[in-house]
């Protein structure tokens, strides 16, 4: 048994005499590399297991093996003996016999989260800004970074995103992190106590990881514990404003709403295609603060103005100016293979949403176009696509299916959409890519969107949604009359 079950854990940080631990790290990817180097800098005795023993494993652990660790790969068992700490990778379950096993023998165990918020410089430790979501987390903190960067402020965007979070806590001097944090990542979280934190919408994801919707919910809300200025919530989604009634914030923590609507007291919202704020100006009960236009934000769908004005809560409970706002927006990138503009095919657009791995994320997108060929299909991760149908019929000039759980989608259009014309690709290499965009093509009419917007997984044919959006752009200009998108990510 670990030795730390007599000894207080609670008080480690980054200037903890680390040389009297044992921490064992599970997982050796990139935030499980980060968290077994950052330790052994500080002297902790470090053991890495990782239930694999591939060759991007092995070449990890030839590299932390030669800096003092100890690792263990091809690991099944439980936590080896004289381990204090045990700290979790994102993709390890709660209930995995693992964590099982430390929490049973009394031994803490942390996720990236909290070893990172412990292993911050005592003096000159970065705010932290946290943004979850079932969707949209990537867009809304890519935005929120360039808010901040817009106002003159040193900062990044870390955590489930980009650099791991450790590595940029360890190295970093910057003011102020916008962190995108996913659901995995929140179980074993017990001391961050972020500035300001977002969840930005629920639906069922994760499922098999939790598994319960209530499991997953949960988790999510874990975000707002201890949160300090601003626990942002979405109007429009109950689950998310039951989160934050429910969350131990720290007194004098302030709601924030937004919504798509008409804003009330304490919420950022749209009057008339303009983003204002009606949360973060003195006199909010009869003034409220231009931030921009809806027509700054891009690429534009109504999910995305939702991300920017959640993100543009954090910003200004953080201090950014309403001009950084609307600059930030304006400057921003978007990251690739979400709702990207391919190119145009004889007066049809091409759009690549290839990051909408789920069905709630494929209906927001949907309801961004009319009318649409829609390409869909992949690993449905036991997802039901009846509602999402159902509501996006009225839209659909088409569909072109593949994928292995395409049955699932077929079922969903054959009884909510029955005379929208459906094409099944059964071809499962990566390559049918190009016949799916030749169908698409053929049921596209001038004025339509082709878009790929799969509501599933992309594992089963491709490397990830990255290489499914990349086949894509590239089927599509190989199609005659084929012009790009002008702009960031056009193509990509």
């Amino acid at each position: 048994m670990g030795a730390l079950v007599t000894r207080d854990s609670a008080r480690l940080d980054r200037g903890s005499n680390w040389a009297d631990w044992h921490v064992a790290v599970a997982g050796i990817g990139i935030a499980g590399f980060a968290a077994a180097d950052a330790l052994m800098q500080l002297g902790a005795a470090v053991t890495v297991i990782d239930s694999a023993d591939g060759e991007g494993q092995r070449e990890r652990a030839e590299v932390l093996g030669s800096l003092g660790a100890r690792v263990l790969l091809a690991h099944t068992g439980l936590v080896p003996e004289g381990v204090d700490v045990l700290v979790v990778s994102p993709g390890l379950r709660p209930a995995s016999p693992l964590i099982v096993d430390a929490l049973d023998r009394g031994i803490p165990v942390w996720g990236e989260l909290e070893l990172a918020w412990r292993l911050r410089h005592p003096d000159t430790a970065a705010a932290w800004l946290c943004i979850t979501g079932t969707n949209g987390k990537t867009t809304a903190t890519l935005m929120l970074e360039s808010m901040l960067r817009a106002a003159g402020y040193r900062t990044t965007s870390a955590g489930n995103i980009g650099m791991s979070l450790v590595d940029v806590v360890m190295h970093d001097d910057l003011d102020v992190i916008a962190i995108e944090v996913g659901a995995p990542q929140l179980p074993f979280v017990h001391s961050m106590s972020p500035v300001a934190s977002v969840c930005l919408n629920i639906a069922d994801d994760h499922i098999d990881f939790f598994g319960s919707m209530d499991a997953y919910v949960a988790a999510k809300a874990r975000v707002y514990e201890r949160t300090r200025e601003a626990a942002v919530y979405n109007v429009e989604d109950a689950v998310t404003r039951r989160m934050v009634e429910d969350a131990d914030v720290v007194e004098g923590c302030r709601a924030i709403g937004f919504t798509l609507g008409t804003p009330g007291l304490s919420m950022v919202g749209v009057v008339d295609d303009v983003l204002v704020d009606r949360a973060f100006v003195a006199d909010r009960a009869d003034n409220a603060q231009e931030l921009g236009l809806v027509s700054d934000v891009h690429p534009f769908a109504p999910h995305n103005v939702a991300n920017a004005l959640a993100a543009a809560a954090l910003a200004r409970a953080f201090g950014v100016p309403a001009t950084a706002v609307r600059d930030g927006l304006r400057s921003f990138v978007p990251a690739e293979h979400r709702i990207a503009a391919v190119g145009t095919v004889a007066g049809v657009a091409y759009v690549d949403d290839s990051k909408a791995t789920n069905a709630h994320a494929a209906q927001t997108s949907l309801l961004a176009y009319e009318p649409i060929v829609w390409i869909a299909g992949g690993m449905a991760k036991g997802q039901e696509f009846h509602e999402l149908v159902a509501r996006s019929r009225e839209r659909l000039r088409g569909v072109v299916l593949l994928g292995v759980d395409r049955e699932s989608i077929a079922q969903a259009l054959a009884r909510h959409a029955p005379d929208v014309p459906v094409i099944v690709v059964e071809n499962p290499e990566t390559g049918a890519m190009v016949e799916v965009v030749r169908q698409a093509a053929a049921l596209a009419l001038p004025g339509d969107t082709v878009l790929l917007a799969p509501g599933c997984a992309s594992w089963d044919m491709f490397r990830d949604y990255s290489d499914r959006g990349r086949q894509f752009a590239a089927a599509v200009a190989q199609l005659p009359g084929f012009v790009a998108a002008p702009g960031p990510g056009a193509g990509s």
